[in-house]
């Protein structure tokens, strides 16, 4: 068996060319120059191309592919399908880049005789990484309204190819799709929402097979893998004109709490539309020169809920008391009692959909302020796929 290694490439990788020489048996009467050969030789095996974010492709003349293996220096490796009648092998995954692969390939002639012969290319380190942040968190359990969400590190400019490689299961095949979305903080993000609210015990996988994808502002060189579980269907309405806040659990009202929302006639009005709990934050501190009002206010909040990335929380605001089930009188949030935010906060879950209704509000949560996919239709979320 003979093995031939090529130079690692400094640039880009580079073909190689494996050709096998022919061994013939010698006659017992004269030197192996004069002897005919009674065996076809070896097959021309050549490796093609195995540069970053391609797939690894095999081609063999003058005989057939058996087997090929391709292994990465970290244990891992690249499968693969044989075809044109056995003369060519393509690899299910494409190469990475800065990753060093050791190719083995088993060709077969038309006499039936096998050679192996292995090579190793490495491919270039990527300019630049791109990472993710994926929501909501691996192994928890979220409301019927949250998405699975991708924000990406660098910009994405090759959003088809990049889809391509998110693979979400559901335990009951929810209808479901991508959109691409610019997320507040500026990044592209891509989120899967169902048609309607996830139903409550439903499991969702995500499997990203990002590496070796380019995406266009950078490369991937790890793939992610993330899994939740839909928890209680609960659904928490805000009437902003009523002033109330009201909870359903499985299709009931469990409870009903007077709030104040924004003040009319500015920027201190709240939004509308559907939101989502993005995270229970607890006490924090809100200044309004964080959210372009000036210095309104700078204190220490309890029970804080966080609805928006633009700063929109349901909270506890006992400043506020006598304005509880009256008036809109905050500088956008939804206020209401120590008591009454104490218990709501301790029953609420991250992902729950607060769907807000009002006369004089903001407008509409975007789709990147917070996870605001809801306020799409279903055909005009699913028209922001890359694969639409």
């Amino acid at each position: 068996m003979l093995r031939i290694r090529t130079p690692r490439p400094v640039l880009a990788a580079v073909a190689l060319s494996v050709s096998l020489t022919a061994c013939s048996a010698q006659a017992a009467s004269g030197p192996a120059k004069d002897a005919p050969s009674s065996k076809a030789p070896p097959a021309k095996v050549t490796v093609v191309d195995p540069a970053a974010g391609r797939p690894v492709t095999v081609t063999a003349s003058g005989g057939t592919i058996s087997a090929v293996k391709v292994a990465d220096a970290d244990g891992g490796s690249l499968t693969g399908r044989t075809g044109a009648g056995g003369a060519r092998w393509v690899s299910d995954r494409k190469a990475a880049p800065g990753s060093s692969y050791t190719v083995e390939v088993t060709s077969r002639t038309a006499d039936g005789r096998e050679t192996t012969t292995e090579s190793t290319f490495t491919t270039p380190e990527a300019d630049k990484v791109n990472k993710v942040t994926l929501a909501p968190g691996k192994n928890t359990t979220v409301g019927i309204a949250h998405p699975l969400s991708i924000v990406f590190d660098l910009p994405v400019t090759r959003k088809a190819d990049v889809e391509r490689q998110l693979k979400v299961t559901t335990s009951n095949a929810t209808e479901g799709s991508w959109g691409w979305v610019r997320d507040h903080s500026g990044r592209d993000r891509a989120d899967w929402r169902p048609k309607e609210y996830w139903k409550p015990g439903t499991k969702v996988t995500l499997e990203a097979d990002l590496d070796g994808t380019d995406s266009g502002g950078g490369w991937f060189v790890r793939d992610y893998r993330t899994g939740f579980t839909v928890g209680a269907a609960q659904i928490v309405r805000v009437d902003l004109d009523a002033h109330r806040l009201t909870v359903r659990r499985d299709g009931r009202t469990v409870r009903t709490i007077p709030v104040s929302g924004g003040t009319p006639g500015g920027d201190k009005r709240s939004w509308r539309g559907t939101a989502v709990l993005m995270a229970k934050e607890g006490t924090i501190n809100m200044n309004s020169e964080t959210v372009g009002l000036g210095d309104a206010y700078d204190k220490d909040v309890d029970y804080s809920m966080r609805l928006t990335w633009s700063g929109m929380y349901a909270h506890a605001a006992p400043w506020n008391a006598k304005y509880f089930g009256n008036a809109n009188m905050s500088s956008g949030c939804i206020g209401m009692s120590d008591e009454n935010a104490a218990s709501f906060y301790a029953s609420v879950n991250v992902g729950d959909p607060f769907e807000i209704t009002g006369r004089d509000t903001k407008g509409t949560v975007a789709e990147g302020n917070g996870y605001g996919a809801w306020n799409l239709s279903w055909e005009r979320w699913k028209a922001k796929s890359a694969l639409a």
